[in-house]
């Protein structure tokens, strides 16, 4: 799925680079965004393939809030997204058992922060891969 369109919304400047370096090693195209506001413009403008987006922004649930309002708009509801985030380590409340939840937590994928690049990449490629096969193709 090289030349895929990856949007991340984090943040953290250094974690952003971090994750668009190993991305982009991998050929994918990324676009980056430092909060919900900004993320939510640059995804109707940019369109990309998939989302990766952190929890805590300018506040501590903009993730959470930016994950749901794109499951509801019809033109992004298909758009796979993988929330990268140290919620867990910074509040002690475990999320991942709610992902995939269409009213609390609708992600597809939740993996905490630090990441191994290898498992990143791997569900990035699992994500677009079903894209493709569940004909919301890239």
């Amino acid at each position: 799925m090289a030349n895929a369109k990856i949007m991340i919304v984090d943040d953290d400047p250094d974690y952003i680079d971090v994750v668009k370096t190993i991305l982009e090693r991998e050929q994918y195209t990324v676009v980056t965004a430092g909060n919900k506001i900004e993320g939510m413009e640059k995804i109707r403008a940019e369109k990309p393939d998939l989302a990766i987006l952190d929890v805590m922004m300018n506040a501590w649930q903009d993730g959470f809030e930016m994950s749901r309002q794109l499951k509801k708009d019809p033109q992004f509801n298909n758009m796979p997204i993988l929330m990268l985030t140290a919620v867990d380590n910074r509040t002690g409340i475990g999320f991942k058992s709610t992902a995939g939840d269409p009213t609390w937590l609708p992600v597809d994928v939740f993996l905490d922060k630090p990441v191994e690049p290898d498992v990143l990449l791997s569900e990035v490629k699992k994500l677009l891969s079903n894209k493709v096969e569940n004909g919301t193709g890239i």
